[in-house]
């Protein structure tokens, strides 16, 4: 017994030795270090709430890469000081000098921003998906020159566009009127570029800030008949403004609930395609076999904009996904130059973007490599009862064809007969060629 208990062990003890890791005890520092050190480019705090400005995935910035990226503003942290955007980081200071000049009828300093920012940053930094290297002096004070950046700016422009109604929002901004000896006043070429900038989705600070500095700096009341919604930053608040009344919705599977098909197709199948009056554009409807979408106007600042609400979207988790089923529903609609050709002739789409090949591949790329669950959209319906009109329409054809051919029992003898024929013709060939090409016997 105890040589069969000592051959036991010498097994169990050989086997042991297969299993030993030898680790380099001088590599163990450099682990515990990497295990203490935060994540910096995607942090543990990305998949929660609070955080909702990112960095485009990767698989989408590489389809359409400028649409990203901005020109020649930077805001926030993602693109902090970088050397193409210094011209209008140093006209920043004069658009908080006009806000500064303005808040002080409340008896507000810039050191009152900088003190109410700095209460903030811990909850900043979670608004952020990569770990931000800036200390809080620096990360506060970008916020505030930021922050009033875009408040100045938005009254400049309102004064602007809205100069000729009666309106207290205007009457607050142009109290303290643009300082003339800001030369981005004068240049008409700048705002657009601006305001395409602002609505990227790595370029943008919390909303919170921008609410905070708008408190400070005028009445609480100026904008309270205007919006009752409160986006995450500046580009979610315009996302915002695009949903309709109408909820996401969870249905049931059904044969019918799959991606419909292009806007000629559904011509062919008896569905028509008729402009609807209301409010968003995402406002789709379909009754009586007639589908309603609103007019659509595609032009060098929506692309770039329903892209980056799409990215916005897929990163945060708790967004709706209105935009992203809407630009699914266009991309399924417009598949080829074709499509945006019928649906512009139909006033759906207005093409300020280029040709309708351009059109077309702009629609098949906004919807490349997104997350799409059609079970659980704000438009199921609509796919559904698309997708049954057209099945139903083409089982229909099939059914009266079978009957054209079919109806008598000559026909139908005719018909067996002429594929009998062809399946011998197609035999014939086949033992043609395989004898001409038939290898050779080997030699006995």
């Amino acid at each position: 017994m105890p040589e069969e208990s000592n051959s036991h062990g010498d097994h169990i003890a050989e086997s042991s030795v297969h299993h030993v890791v030898h680790i380099d005890e001088s590599f163990l520092p450099e682990v515990e270090r990497s295990m203490q050190e935060l994540p910096r480019l995607l942090t543990t705090g990305a998949g929660r709430e609070s955080c909702c400005i990112f960095r485009v995935p990767q698989s989408l910035s590489e389809i359409n890469k400028k649409a990203y990226h901005p020109y020649i503003v930077s805001i926030g942290p993602f693109h902090h000081g970088k050397t193409q955007f210094q011209m209008i980081q140093e006209q920043k200071w004069w658009f908080l000098g006009d806000l500064l000049l303005l808040a002080e009828s409340k008896r507000v300093v810039l050191n009152d921003f900088f003190e109410a920012v700095a209460l903030m940053e811990k909850e900043i930094r979670k608004s952020y998906s990569e770990t931000l290297e800036l200390d809080g002096r620096d990360l506060i004070r970008m916020m505030v020159l930021d922050g009033c950046f875009i408040i100045e700016l938005f009254c400049q422009v309102a004064s602007i566009v809205l100069a000729d109604l009666d309106d207290p929002f205007l009457t607050i901004a142009k109290k303290v009127p643009a300082d003339p000896h800001n030369p981005l006043s004068t240049m008409a070429w700048v705002f657009p570029f601006l305001m395409r900038d602002l609505l990227r989705l790595k370029n943008q600070i919390p909303y919170f800030v921008l609410q905070k500095l708008f408190d400070l700096s005028r009445p609480a009341h100026v904008l309270e008949k205007y919006y009752d919604k409160e986006g995450k930053h500046l580009l979610d608040l315009f996302r915002l403004s695009y949903i309709p009344d109408c909820k996401e919705e969870v249905r049931r599977p059904s044969r019918f609930f799959h991606l419909i098909q292009s806007a000629k197709k559904l011509d062919q199948a008896g569905v028509k395609f008729k402009p609807r009056k209301t409010h968003s554009i995402l406002d789709v409807k379909f009754r009586n076999g007639v589908l309603k979408i609103r007019a659509l106007t595609i032009d060098d600042f929506l692309s770039p904009l329903f892209l980056n609400f799409v990215a916005f979207e897929q990163c945060y988790r708790d967004s709706s996904k209105y935009i992203t089923t809407y630009a699914t529903l266009m991309g399924c609609l417009i598949n080829t130059p074709a499509d945006a050709g019928f649906l512009g002739d139909h006033k759906i789409i207005e093409n300020y973007f280029g040709t309708d090949k351009e059109v077309a591949r702009f629609f098949n790329n906004v919807r490349k490599d997104v997350a799409f669950d059609i079970h659980r959209t704000y438009l199921s319906k609509v796919f559904e009862e698309v997708n049954e009109i057209y099945q139903n329409y083409w089982h229909a054809r099939w059914a009266g064809s079978m009957q054209a051919y079919f109806n008598t029992p000559w026909s139908f003898m005719s018909a067996a007969v002429a594929v009998s024929l062809l399946l011998l013709a197609m035999t014939q060939t086949f033992y043609t060629v395989y004898q001409n090409y038939k290898p050779a016997d080997p030699p006995k």
